[in-house]
This record gives C-alpha cells, structure tokens and sequence, in this order.
C-alpha cells in the first residue's frame, strides 16, 4: 500500500492551492455524477437494463477453430483427461472425479492482456469454475496475450463426468475495475465431445498429467 503525506503549509498560497484542489475535485465529481446519471438515463430511453448493458458479447466457434473476440483472438488445440495432476516434483494432486485438461492458444489484438480462468459450460446449463487445486501460474493466465504473438498453455477443470457431453469452454479478460463494461468480449468454444466421445474421454484418462519440466 502506498501512502502519501501531504507536505506542511509554507505560505497562505500554497494553502489557497491545496482549496483550490480540492474545489477541482469536487468539480470532477460532480460532472462525473453527471455522466453516470446520463449513462442511467440513456440506458432506460434504451429499454435496457443494468444487467442487460453489462452482459458479454459473445463470439462463438469449435475446437481447432480461431474465434476472435475483437480484443484478443483464442484457439482451443486439445482436450484431454487425467486422474491426477503432477504440480510439483514433491505434489501430486487426485481427484475422484475428472481432471478435464484444456489446451489453448491465444494472442490480442491492440495491447497486452491476461486472460482469466476460463469456465466450462455443461449441455444443461451448468457453470463450472477451473480448478484452484491446480496453480494460475502453470496455466495460460499467467501469460501475457501479445499483439499478434501466440501463446500456449493448458487449463484445468475438476469436473464430474456427467459433465462433459457438448460441454463448451469460455475464455474472457478478467473483471474490469469499472463498476459496468458493456458488452466485454468472450469466446465460447464446442469442445466436440458428444455423449461417445465424452464417454471414451471419460473412461480412459491418463493416470498423470504432469506439469513438472523435465
């Protein structure tokens, strides 16, 4: 945390500055005020709501595919599956359901940007979060998405097998410090397991995925 200390007064000058600042910011505020107010207005002559302006845009597309998402472009390379992952040379973490491993590339379009953990969406509707047993850092949102520039790296889900059939995977830029974005980007990818390929995905995971540099 930074913290600033205000210098001590030297002449009644320098005290009328600092007023004056603090007039300034008030000003700021207030036409800051202004704007969210016309924003709010804008919105409802619009017929939309807070929730409806806030929504992603969504770019969709299937595995293999390049889906650009105007910010930053995404391909998903592979899917596969493991019982365990191996994070370290001492940690091997296990799962009794499925540790569903995602490959992806990735590059922007104008500046750098993290991706954030992707989410997978299930046939009935289901959000499932990555995995937190598994460190960011080994994954695609530790890297920098450069201009232009593809990166790799692999995502990782913990997820029961009911869950893979049609399953899609989506990728977006990490919450904005704004209170509202509308219309962030995202890209959801088909996985392209139906109820077959899923099941054999399933059946037959590797033993260990492991994420240790040999």
């Amino acid at each position: 945390m930074t913290v600033t200390r205000e210098p001590p007064a030297r002449a009644a000058g320098d005290r009328r500055g600092r007023r004056s600042g603090r007039g300034g910011a008030a000003v700021l505020n207030t036409v800051l005020g202004l704007l969210l107010v016309g924003g709010a207005v804008g919105l409802q002559s619009l017929g939309l709501s807070e929730n409806d302006a806030s929504a992603p845009l969504t770019y969709v597309g299937d595995k293999g595919q390049e889906v650009d998402a105007r910010r930053f472009t995404v391909r998903l390379d592979s899917v596969g599956a493991a019982k365990a992952v191996r994070v370290s040379r001492t940690e091997t973490v296990e799962t009794d359901q499925v540790f569903l491993i995602v490959r992806a590339s990735a590059k922007s379009s104008l500046r750098p940007y993290h991706l954030a953990q992707p989410v997978l969406l299930d046939a009935e509707g289901r959000r499932f979060a990555a995995t937190d047993r598994v460190d960011s850092a080994k994954t695609l949102a530790d890297k920098w998405v450069q201009p232009d520039i593809w990166v790799s790296g692999p995502f990782f889900f913990e997820v029961p097998a009911s869950a893979l059939p049609d399953a899609k995977v989506v990728f977006a830029l990490p919450g904005s410090a704004m209170p509202v974005e509308p219309y962030a980007p995202e890209a959801e990818i088909d996985l392209g397991l139906d109820e077959q390929a899923a099941r054999r995905l399933a059946a037959s995971p590797q033993d260990v995925y492991s994420l240790v540099e040999k």
